[in-house]
């Protein structure tokens, strides 16, 4: 397994093919930039590929990372931990909601068990071939991970976005699965942009005012435990996390370290993505926001990284669901600069 670097910088894309984009853009036969954001994705794109123009995104692929979360007993879902692995049989099978959407826009799916509380010894055995333990801490009261346990889920990232990439990936997309998943990303929103658990707390698979306030009550309470270890993103994933997100953050520094841009689903992967960011400084540059998540704590975790999401239809339902939809707004992108002619061509 790789490992993967530490604070190390990231690339940032290419420049001169991001200008080399928009001068082709201005060139078409069309009004200057009537094509509005999808000109700026575009271009995106070509510089993550360092050329322009860009080629298109065939192979698109969805990682989805499965874990259960100790903080899920404490009364903060709407649903049991048992659906998680209901739910991992489900995408396993390809009949999840990720599932149907991504045949629909012929998207790739795969899921990986990172902490599921049970095994699954009758599924085929690269689903928990990474697997680094058995749920996670409850967060309000111990951590959710040891060092070494984050060390390992980082590095299973990293390799699994190596071997996508290897194996031909253009376009990566970070899936999440695991009842109580809202309540750790809102726990290490709150942490890396230092704001109160109120602030970012949303309610996750359809909770009550009544659970809501109990909610964002163990969240600080996990805040308050974890205290100042949170600066360093390592430890802020051990305190605050669970093997889950831990892997998508190696997952999401692992293709931007290796020149592939990724896709960002809701709340979970942005709260993914900002520790990926503290973690590898400029990774931020290789992602975009594929939708807007319901959950309050996703607004001001993108406005720290500076993305907007690409299309809003009120979803929260994970798994990459949110991202797929956002994948023919790329691939758009990509055939109107390739496709539509220079002006000086027609006249």
């Amino acid at each position: 397994m790789s490992s993967p670097a530490v604070r190390t910088p990231v690339q940032a894309p290419s420049n001169a093919a991001y200008a080399a984009a928009r001068t082709l853009s201005d060139g078409q036969a069309k009004p200057l930039g009537a094509l509005g954001d999808l000109e700026t994705l575009a271009a995106w794109v070509a510089s993550c590929q360092g050329t322009c123009p860009p080629r298109q995104l065939d192979d698109v692929r969805v990682m989805v990372f499965a874990g259960d979360h100790g903080v899920s007993a404490d009364g903060v879902s709407a649903y049991p931990a048992a659906i998680t692995p209901a739910m991992v049989y489900g995408i396993a099978s390809g009949h999840a909601g990720v599932s149907a959407l991504a045949a629909a826009n012929d998207v790739t799916v795969r899921i990986y068990d990172l902490g599921v509380a049970v095994d699954f010894p009758d599924l085929p055995a690269e689903i928990s071939r990474f697997k680094v333990r058995q749920s996670s801490g409850a967060i309000h009261l111990t951590d959710a991970l040891t060092r070494a346990e984050v060390e390992q889920a980082l590095a299973a990232g990293d390799t699994i976005a190596a071997e996508q990439i290897a194996d031909g990936a253009q376009l990566l997309i970070s899936g999440d699965l695991g009842i109580g998943n809202t309540t750790i990303a809102a726990a290490l929103i709150a942490a890396s942009l230092g704001v109160p658990a109120a602030a970012v707390t949303g309610r996750g698979t359809g909770i009550d005012e009544g659970t809501l306030a109990h909610k964002t009550a163990l969240i600080e309470a996990a805040l308050a435990r974890a205290g100042a270890r949170v600066t360093d993103p390592v430890e802020r994933l051990a305190a605050l996390g669970a093997a889950d997100f831990a892997a998508a953050v190696g997952f999401i520094t692992g293709a931007a370290r290796r020149g592939v841009p990724v896709l960002l689903d809701g709340v979970i992967a942005v709260a993914e993505a900002l520790v990926a960011e503290d973690f590898a400084p400029g990774t931020k540059a290789w992602l975009q926001a594929g939708h807007r998540s319901t959950e309050p704590g996703q607004a001001l975790a993108l406005d720290r990284l500076g993305l907007t999401p690409l299309v809003d239809f009120s979803m929260r339902l994970g798994e990459g669901s949110g991202a797929v939809l956002a994948v023919p707004m790329v691939r758009s992108a990509v055939a109107a600069l390739t496709g539509i002619a220079q002006l000086s061509d027609l006249t």
